[in-house]
């Protein structure tokens, strides 16, 4: 009998799918002073920021994308006369018409070429300013960040989940909890899967009894009981919020577009954008209290690729949402798509680090020091002006 335990094991045989695998969920949450609030999201498997937020302005855009990305005249909402929104993200609109919603293109930490999801999500986590020795990195931002906040409470920092981020772990004490997790697998997980173990008649058995193991439902029934768990997540986040704790943050997998991006992009915007309402709703009113960041490991390529997806890339797009925001607003400039402005010939040129956002968001909502950040939180890190994320 095929155990759980094994089943989850033998997915870190796939390569760059399990680190975008929609199994590997986790969440940390922490206490501090004040009544601020903070949650990150880690959009794990990559997000094309070129097509959630669409710079139709750019007349090279079309030459690039053939079925993706084409702006107000495709179904995208304009927002500003340059950027469409994708309609997956359409529930979203009254956040940026209410000023709580904005969004910073040409984004990256600073991960380089090598365009592994592992490497470029325990960068994003760890916060560092180089990935030398990144597999020997003990500790995440976030657990920096709670090491230089005094009354930071040790009885409310947690690690929740099926496998602990990285992002909160380190010096600051941290008790951990795994609640019980429902594992059941979305159409998009179940087509991976199929996929990947396609020609491997043992793996291709193995998984179709995981999935009836894990989830209780046969492969025929997954379609029509598609999981709510980004949005359980959220709730337990919210109520966790509505104490003592102050930072919280998730991970909502699904990103990795390689092929078929219409279809699967659509439903995983969707998710984003109800797990960021039901933040708002749950949160009432600490929503105004709240910044919510959604972060991705890199970006990805501005050609479409011939599976109508597109491949690993680098510069990639931040959205940032909350009664504390300063939305309705573009954050940074925008490097252009013409050949001579790709990074790599390839991939949109990032034009600040994403961490220096994560670290104004501190300095303004938690008073840390400028120095502390680009010291010690962010080693490495050179914050730049304020972008006048929050207000």
């Amino acid at each position: 009998m095929l155990t759980r335990r094994l089943f989850l094991k033998s997915t870190a045989l796939i390569g760059c799918s399990a680190a975008a695998h929609p199994l590997l969920s986790s969440a940390t949450f922490a206490a501090a002073p004040g009544e601020n609030r903070l949650v990150v999201i880690i959009l794990r498997g990559a997000m094309d920021g070129l097509d959630a937020f669409q710079p139709y302005g750019d007349r090279n855009l079309s030459g690039l994308r053939k079925t993706l990305s084409l702006g107000p005249d495709h179904g995208a909402t304009d927002l500003d006369g340059f950027y469409a929104l994708h309609p997956g993200l359409e529930a979203l609109l009254p956040l940026w018409r209410a000023g709580q919603l904005g969004f910073a293109p040409a984004v990256s930490t600073p991960y380089r070429d090598k365009r592994s999801h592992f490497d470029g999500q325990n960068m994003l986590e760890a916060g560092t300013g180089t990935d030398v020795g990144l597999n020997a990195q003990q500790d995440g931002w976030l657990n920096r960040l709670l090491q230089q906040m005094p009354g930071q409470s040790s009885e409310t920092a947690y690690s929740v989940g099926v496998a602990q981020m990285p992002i909160l772990r380190g010096a600051a004490p941290a008790k951990s909890w795994t609640p019980e997790a429902n594992m059941t697998l979305t159409p998009q997980a179940q087509l991976l899967l199929d996929h990947i173990y396609h020609d491997d008649p043992l793996f291709r058995d193995a998984s179709r009894q995981a999935m009836e193991i894990i989830t209780g439902l046969s492969p025929e029934l997954m379609e029509s009981a598609p999981g709510e768990e980004h949005l359980q997540l959220a709730r337990f986040a919210a109520d966790r919020l509505n104490g003592e704790t102050r930072i919280a943050t998730f991970s909502v997998a699904g990103w990795d577009t390689h092929a078929g991006q219409a279809g699967s992009m659509t439903r995983a915007l969707g998710r984003l954008a109800d797990t960021i309402l039901t933040l708002r709703d749950a949160l009432g009113p600490h929503w105004d209290r709240t910044t919510v960041m959604a972060m991705t490991e890199f970006g990805r390529t501005v050609r479409e690729n011939g599976s109508a997806g597109t491949d690993h890339g680098t510069g990639g797009a931040m959205l940032a949402a909350g009664g504390a925001v300063r939305g309705g607003q573009v954050w940074g400039g925008w490097p252009g798509l013409a050949e001579g402005d790709l990074y790599d010939g390839r991939d949109l040129m990032p034009l600040r680090d994403i961490r220096a956002y994560a670290a104004w968001a501190m300095h303004a909502k938690f008073g840390i020091a400028r120095d502390v950040l680009e010291g010690t939180v962010f080693p490495g890190l050179e914050m730049g002006g304020d972008p006048g994320l929050t207000a």
